[in-house]
């Protein structure tokens, strides 16, 4: 669709209302919203009751701001919530998850009873290697069945997860284990990536020199690959869980026990640890599954492409599918793996009912091309979701238009590693949708948009969207650090949750995300902080000072802009400057992830300051995004930034 085409399109037709015959056979039902608003703490409660509870809770919220507990005095264990309770409801033979691997051809059938023994065995190999409740896992493994095994294990004994995401450097990894304090680790020897094994292990091993306090290292044999060993510290999946019996007997642990601790950047070079809790994030993680994606557990196939690296595997691939009792595809390649049609057969193979993906790969397989969907039957898909980051209305349209064929809703949703689970969404069936808006919050959770004094704006207005009441799935923290909660969330307006992102209302009323406001950067839907992407560059010996921004991009929403002075000459910078370029981009890519790879660095004997010191990012975000520049008279120097400008072109341009 062209930009034309596209503003005529929005001209014309401002949303589209749901269709008669889904919206009669809809999970939402318009009476849900007045029943959450008449006593949202009445509804969560009685949403709770999707789970299975060893010890029915008799309260249900307390909330003394910042920090709120959930069904408290209750007890469950969230193992038995996604797989004992169905197999016991004699729905063992139902199939969990089509696993799909990157080579096409080889695929696995789990069902409900597979899932249930596999996870005793794990259990049973967890506690033969030491681990018991409260202890940290870390989980760093490739996207196959043994990684959502693991964590259902580890919770199932009432330990803790931390899945790293498997792009995470060996620093990355290190630095993640040593501020939880993890000590066991559950890997595998390497991953596929279109074909090609990239090892894993050989990046514990060197994070595990700088973390003394880790006992023991679980390894599933994925690829096959050599990998070093450290006797007694080391053992084989194949070896230690096969062998187990499948049979385990959970315990049972109160509502607030600590489930998982996810990492997310901050703005500061430290990640923040977000911990979870076990009832309140089950109970809204279910929920929102079952509303948004209006699942039909007898009926629907459900695709989260995601990894279990991040929040939404956790909780649309793991959890809340899951306890919904659902059959999903896990899917381990990329979207090219073996062609750029290999996620349309993956649809048609498995007659995909539910698909969920970022704008970021909506994109990419838009600008592929149409005749990819186009040659397979994509019929069985009846709705569509989007997450990690605003979509744009032409990359809606088409996934509208050539992936659900026009008939398919379109859920576009809002949350955060944060949040636990969806705040903002239409509900299917009930909300007409416009392309590119997260419509309204959820039934049960109450969001605003506020100006620079914390007041709520008009229609048509924009501002800062902030979460005004407590919400189940919330993070109960930053782990370890209550005040740095504190500080980063709830200090900006007091009261009030801000969640760091823009927002706007249009004139009817509903809402439009409009991206990070902080110096967090949204890239694929991967969110990094410019500062640690600045500690990378700077850790260079090469590197005397960086300055990191976010600027927009086609693909990947945000791209990283990096201006860059060298320690070296001028002379040395001019004779191999190509190549200083791509050691600093390879270099970061190392030490965070290849996500963090700068698009564009721009080599600059200054970068622009104040007459204070500090460096003008505002400024240097204005040049990456070519804008006619902000306000230069504070500058020490303003006509480094006119210099700067003149070497935008010199900057390497290369893929993220």
């Amino acid at each position: 669709m062209t930009e034309a085409k596209l503003e005529a399109w929005l001209e014309e037709t401002r949303s589209f209302a749901p269709s008669p015959e889904f919206a009669k056979q809809a999970n939402a039902q318009p009476s849900i919203y007045a029943e959450a608003d008449a006593d949202p703490v009445a509804f969560w409660r009685k949403q709770a009751d999707r789970l299975v509870w060893h010890k029915e809770p008799t309260k249900t919220l307390e909330w003394d701001i910042p920090f709120a507990k959930w069904f408290s005095d209750g007890e469950l264990n969230a193992s038995v919530n996604c797989v004992d309770r169905h197999v016991a409801a004699g729905k063992g033979d139902k199939v969990a998850y089509y696993w799909v691997a990157d080579a096409e051809g080889e695929s696995r059938t789990i069902t409900y009873g597979d899932l249930q023994k596999l996870v005793a065995q794990a259990a049973n190999a967890l506690t033969e290697l030491g681990v018991k409740k409260g202890d940290r896992v870390a989980v760093y493994m490739p996207m196959i069945p043994e990684a959502v095994v693991t964590m259902l294990a580890i919770v199932r004994l009432g330990a803790v997860h931390s899945v790293v995401f498997g792009g995470f450097s060996a620093d990355a990894l290190s630095s993640r284990i040593l501020d939880s304090d993890c000590q066991f680790v559950v890997t595998a020897d390497g991953a596929y990536r279109r074909g090609t094994a990239s090892p894993l292990k050989p990046a514990v091993d060197e994070a595990l020199k700088s973390c003394p306090n880790v006992k023991a290292v679980l390894v599933v044999k994925r690829t096959g690959s050599d990998v070093e060993w450290v006797k007694g510290r080391d053992h084989w999946w194949h070896e230690i869980v096969d062998k187990q019996s499948t049979e385990h007997t959970p315990e049972f642990f109160p509502s607030e026990h600590t489930m998982f601790i996810m990492y997310t950047s901050g703005t500061t070079a430290k990640p923040k640890g977000i911990f979870h809790t076990t009832a309140g994030y089950l109970t809204q993680a279910a929920t929102t599954h079952y509303y948004v994606f209006d699942v039909k557990a007898d009926k629907d196939i459900c695709w989260t492409a995601a990894d279990i690296g991040w929040i939404t595997g956790h909780s649309y691939i793991v959890y809340g599918p899951l306890i919904n009792g659902v059959t999903q595809i896990m899917y381990e390649g990329l979207p090219d793996s073996g062609g750029k049609d290999r996620w349309w057969k993956i649809i048609e193979q498995f007659k995909a009912t539910i698909l969920y993906t970022a704008p970021t790969t909506i994109r990419t397989l838009m600008k592929w091309g149409e005749e990819f969907p186009k040659s397979h039957d994509l019929s069985s898909l009846r709705l569509l979701g989007t997450v990690g980051e605003p979509i744009n209305p032409e990359a809606w349209m088409w996934y509208r238009e050539n992936i659900g064929g026009s008939r398919c809703p379109i859920v576009d949703t809002w949350w955060q590693t944060e949040t636990g689970a969806i705040m903002c969404s239409p509900l299917p069936g009930i909300t007409a949708t416009k392309p590119g808006a997260a419509m309204k919050a959820l039934p049960g959770i109450s969001v605003d948009i506020v100006d620079n004094d914390g007041n709520s704006v008009g229609n048509g207005e924009g501002g800062y969207l902030v979460i005004t009441q407590p919400w189940p799935s919330m993070t109960r923290g930053i782990y370890g650090d209550p005040e740095r909660f504190k500080e980063t969330y709830w200090s900006r307006f007091p009261g009030k949750y801000f969640a760091g992102d823009g927002a706007k209302r249009d004139d009817d009323g509903d809402i439009w995300l409009l991206g990070r406001i902080d110096d967090v950067m949204n890239i694929s839907g991967h969110r990094l902080s410019t500062t640690e992407v600045e500690h990378a560059l700077v850790g260079h010996p090469a590197v005397a000072e960086a300055a990191v921004v976010g600027a927009s991009d086609d693909l990947t929403g945000q791209a990283i802009v990096a201006f860059v002075t060298l320690r070296l000459s001028a002379d040395e910078q001019m004779q191999d400057q190509a190549a200083v370029i791509e050691e600093l981009r390879v270099h970061v890519a190392k030490v965070i992830s290849p996500i963090a790879r700068p698009r564009q660095i721009i080599l600059t004997p200054e970068l622009p300051k104040t007459r204070s010191g500090k460096i003008m990012r505002r400024l240097l975000r204005d040049v990456a995004e070519n804008r006619q520049l902000g306000d230069v008279t504070t500058l020490m120097d303003p006509t480094v930034v006119n210099m700067i400008s003149g070497l935008m072109g010199s900057g390497d341009d290369g893929d993220q």
